[in-house]
């Protein structure tokens, strides 16, 4: 049975038939065309479908989609794009914290809730934000760099 779910999605209101196990993962990408909010393990696990749900991280592919009635999503389409570059895209760019780009936009979307509460944070307190993003190209010295430049010029 379909049902009306309306939110926010980068800023904007939107209305969306969904049915009660659609998750949100395949209602940003199907019925949105938002595909930087990736599919990976589909447990929650991997971080590639990070979403921000009122500036806060959560895994998409392990939350129902009627969840976020009346709620702000932000995909990372929502932040920034080739001629508005956000601050924390430029610097994982520029620092090398970017490889084949899977996991990017869960880095990406993660280190924007940690750096919006705290710009100058330890290694630390980095890796603990994103311990639940996995990267296998990168390494994480280049993304933990790229999260402390990003703090940096956020400032």
């Amino acid at each position: 049975m379909a049902n009306k779910l309306r939110f926010y999605l980068n800023e904007k209101p939107v209305e969306v038939e969904v049915d009660a196990k659609d998750l949100l993962v395949d209602v940003i990408r199907g019925k949105f065309g938002f595909t930087g909010t990736k599919k990976g393990c589909s447990t929650g696990d991997c971080g590639v479908c990070t979403v921000l749900l009122d500036g806060e991280p959560v895994r998409s592919c392990i939350m129902l989609a009627c969840m976020v009635e009346g709620k702000r999503v932000t995909t990372i389409e929502g932040i920034g794009d080739e001629s508005n570059i956000h601050p924390i895209q430029q610097a994982f760019i520029e620092e090398g914290g970017i490889q084949c780009g899977y996991c990017t936009p869960g880095m990406i979307l993660t280190t924007k809730a940690l750096l919006d509460k705290k710009k100058d944070p330890s290694d630390e307190e980095i890796k603990t934000a994103l311990s639940g993003n996995f990267c296998r190209c990168a390494g994480y010295s280049k993304i933990i760099k790229a999260v402390k430049t990003a703090g940096k010029n956020m400032m």
